[in-house]
């Protein structure tokens, strides 16, 4: 499921129109010009909350496009549903000279259906529209006007869309009776909003001007953590025909768990006895649930489904029995019904989804957080984690989509917000020994084994499966290296709650170290090349590194009969820093020549002043893994 992912997109619209303006592209000030590959001109934006089920959006924008870069900025996409009713659409075009050149309205907008590939049941429809034009810059204005029938979700304001976006100015208008109890969180806003009050309406006001863009950064915490943005959650809402009241994650949990789901869970007898029947000899209920889950991915498969209470709601449990498919909602419900049935306590979490970790706000409940459903089993002393949209997946292993983060867990008692198993420098890993032969005309061939653990297992588990040819594809991509041909390939795993992936090769790499007169040129490192990195004067972000990991390499050459190995110079490079460790050797025995090395990144956030260190040490390493021998030919 895309929790509420497409809810928050329900919300673009406006019909009112800007007093006409003068678009001329050379009325943008400079500094607004530079980096940037559009610049917003005037942006505002009202929310008029009526009633609970009565909700205005109205938007006004004008934005200048400098380039092709910027397009994506003059991309208009509505979401539309049966409670979400655009109420009108218009638009101009202007040239560079602030020419209007055209205008368009609703009826030049495509319009869909918003399946998305593997959504079985979609009700809701996206209209979209992107002018076509490749003489640049030009400028874009449009307004539209939205009424949605339910005010649990209020878009949120973030008014400089991405870091290649300038902005002269945006303002946000939030309005709502005087005794409506809402919530509002702002974040890098400087300053109080304006507030207008009479005896009808409340509004507040947020405006900003003249944000520059600016040049992305590397290893930057994600935006939505540093930009200027302002959220708002009313106390009391309404959402598709369910009326209910929050103001922290305890009762926003009660309210999902009472309206959403404590009626979706019944099962047809004949289920229940077989399930009880399927786990009669196990004796913890550990070992129940790891029966019943290898049941779930038996039976089950993953399809979305945005249909019911506003795409919220999970499709009943007895549904999912009959069909054999769900979303995540779905297929979590489902197998919390399955545990039910031998009584083994499950909680249904809302997470926010993704490579990248994000939890839910400790401090600010609201229902526009959370994009996916898992399942957690509080089992005693031996707390259990389930991703049940995935067939392949090891039974307790989450991967890096959900781990290490607060989730919501929905509990007949209320939510409480609980923290998804990390996934450690130490556990992802990748262990990678070669045995190669250098040939006298500087070629190699041999047998490189790697074990990936950890989120490592993760990146590399899709390759299972796959054909040989989309696995030899995805290995070049990999390893990189001109010339090389792999003979064989073999993938296996360790299906349990910490699983490894095996990958057995063998390769061939022409020329890969050259001859030249009396000299065989070899790059010890022939697998494993860390890229460097900007140095960056006057960083601002922190420095933020996501997910650790540990790296290491075996690699033993057997060299050729016309290599002096007595010759060679044995190398061994070790540094440390707070972002983790580097070390190298070289040593020869005979003709063989073993290489090693060992790299382990520190995840975590860093001040923006250590940059300059995180930088010297990704690029020692760098230099470190390019080190090549000159090996002594005999003549």
């Amino acid at each position: 499921m895309r929790f509420l992912t497409i809810m928050l997109c329900l919300f673009l619209g406006s019909v009112a129109s800007f007093a006409q303006d003068n678009y001329d592209v050379d009325l943008i000030p400079s500094n607004l010009r530079n980096r940037a590959n559009a610049c917003i001109r005037n942006e505002e934006t009202i929310v008029d909350m009526r009633s609970p089920d009565n909700v205005l959006l109205n938007v006004k924008k004008a934005i200048t496009v400098f380039n092709q870069n910027g397009e994506d900025e003059a991309r208009l996409v509505i979401f539309y549903d049966k409670n979400i009713s655009i109420k009108g659409i218009k638009g101009e075009i202007y040239n560079s000279v602030g020419k209007l050149t055209r205008k368009f309205s609703q009826n030049d907008f495509s319009d869909m259906s918003a399946a998305d590939g593997f959504s079985l049941f979609v009700d809701s429809r996206v209209k979209h529209y992107l002018p076509s034009i490749n003489e640049y810059p030009y400028t874009l204005v449009y307004d539209y006007e939205i009424r949605s029938k339910q005010n649990l979700i209020i878009p949120e304001w973030i008014p400089k869309p991405s870091n290649d976006v300038s902005v002269e100015k945006s303002t946000y208008t939030f309005i709502c009776k005087p005794t409506d109890e809402v919530r509002i969180k702002t974040q890098n806003y400087n300053g109080n909003p304006e507030i207008i009050t009479d005896e009808k309406q409340k509004k507040s006001i947020w405006k900003v001007n003249n944000v520059l863009a600016v040049k992305p950064e590397p290893y930057s915490p994600a935006r939505e953590t540093y930009v200027t943005r302002v959220q708002i959650a009313p106390q009391t809402f309404y959402y598709y025909n369910h009326r209910g009241s929050y103001s922290n994650w305890k009762e926003l949990g009660k309210w999902i768990y009472d309206n959403l789901l404590v009626e979706r869970k019944t099962l047809p007898p004949s289920t229940v006895e077989m399930i009880k029947d399927l786990v009669k000899n196990e004796k913890t209920d550990k070992d129940k649930a790891r029966k019943i889950y290898q049941y779930l991915q038996d039976k089950t498969r993953y399809i979305s489904v945005q249909i019911g209470i506003g795409g919220l709601q999970p499709v009943a449990a007895n549904e999912v029995d009959r069909l054999g498919y769900g979303d995540c909602k779905a297929l979590v419900n489902y197998m919390q019904s399955l545990l039910q049935a031998v009584n083994i306590t499950s909680y249904y979490c809302v997470v926010s989804a993704g490579s990248e970790k994000k939890s839910m706000d400790p401090g600010y409940a609201s229902m526009a957080q959370g994009n996916h459903i898992i399942l957690c089993m509080p089992l005693k002393g031996d707390t259990t984690w389930l991703e049940c949209t995935s067939q392949k997946i090891p039974f307790g292993f989450l991967s890096d989509f959900t781990d290490d983060r607060l989730v919501l867990a929905c509990t007949a008692d209320g939510g409480k917000l609980l923290h998804t198993p990390k996934l450690t420098t130490a556990e992802n890993q990748q262990i990678r020994k070669a045995e190669l032969t250098l040939q006298r005309d500087g070629s190699i061939a041999g047998r490189i084994n790697t074990v990936y653990t950890g989120s490592q297992y993760e990146n590399q588990e899709p390759l299972i499966g796959k054909p040989i040819a989309e696995q030899h594809k995805s290995l070049k991509e990999t390893y990189n290296i001109d010339h090389i041909n792999f003979e064989t390939v073999l993938f296996t795993q360790k299906k349990d709650i910490n699983p490894e992936l095996m990958e057995d090769i063998t390769v061939d790499i022409r020329n890969y170290a050259p001859v030249n007169g009396n000299k065989m040129f070899l790059q010890l490192n022939a697998f494993n090349l860390k890229r460097t990195i900007p140095e960056i004067k006057n960083r601002t972000l922190p420095v933020y590194i996501n997910r650790g990991y540990t790296d290491v390499d075996t690699i033993i050459y057997t060299l050729p009969d016309n290599v002096i190995s007595e010759l060679i110079v044995e190398q061994n490079k070790t540094f440390k820093s707070t972002f983790g460790e580097y070390s190298c050797k070289a040593s020869v025995a005979g003709n063989k020549l073993t290489y090693y090395r060992k790299f382990v990144l520190n995840d975590g956030t860093f001040p923006a002043a250590q940059y300059a260190e995180f930088s010297k040490f990704i690029n020692d390493v760098n230099a470190a893994d390019y080190l090549k021998l000159a090996l002594s030919l005999k003549k």
